[in-house]
């Protein structure tokens, strides 16, 4: 009930404060509502979403941006955009190494961190509450690519000696381009693995600003 009445009881004079109509606006405690069709998994399908925080991946040239999600049942979802021809919103999910295990099998994804970067990664099998979040195969598309990860927002503000987490990213795309796959090993050996899907800014069917 909490948080409907977070969603429900905001006051028009309140809501209208502030323009929000783009994801690369979104701030902590707004609410986004995505589209019902049947191409989203059931985590994303019709769903509202609080923004819970926005962090910062600093990379050599540019920094990338995360927005943290979380529906009424607490389930964290990961959302990013990639800007390469035209922008999309990538959603992701962490996933521990026993669903790794699961999807892949573990020597054909230790490739992923072996040099030159060429891994080609077949999924062995699907896993029922990832089936939506799943390709069939995966080419790596990113080695080692060197970053440091920041919990604070730094869209209007420089990072400056800030320096953050200190990890090296390993991506993989699936062959129709609509899934990704990556691994961000960080100094102390933790290992985040996530799974991704792309799909358009008009998933986002409704703003709520905080």
């Amino acid at each position: 009930m909490g948080f409907l009445s977070r969603l429900f009881g905001k006051s028009p004079e309140k809501a209208a404060t502030r323009q929000l109509n783009q994801p690369s606006q979104l701030m902590p405690g707004d609410i986004i509502k995505l589209d019902d069709s049947f191409a989203l998994p059931p985590q994303l399908r019709g769903q509202q979403l609080e923004v819970k925080q926005v962090n910062t991946y600093e990379y050599q040239n540019q920094n990338e941006y995360e927005w943290v999600l979380q529906g009424s049942d607490d389930e964290l979802i990961f959302m990013g955009l990639d800007t390469d021809d035209t922008t999309s919103l990538v959603f992701s999910k962490k996933v521990n190494r026993a669903i790794v295990s699961e999807l892949f099998c573990l020597d054909q994804f230790s490739q992923l961190f072996d040099e030159p970067g060429n891994a080609l990664l077949a999924v062995k099998s699907p896993v029922t509450e990832l089936a939506q979040w799943i390709g069939e195969q995966y080419r790596q598309c990113e080695f080692a690519r060197v970053g440091y990860f920041h919990q604070t927002d730094y869209r209007n503000r420089e990072v400056g000696q800030n320096r953050g987490d200190s990890f090296e990213r390993y991506s993989a795309i699936s062959d129709d381009e609509k899934f990704g796959l990556e691994a961000e090993v960080y100094q102390d050996g933790e290992t985040d693995v996530l799974v991704s899907l792309y799909r358009p800014l008009t998933d986002i069917r409704e703003y709520w600003p905080h």
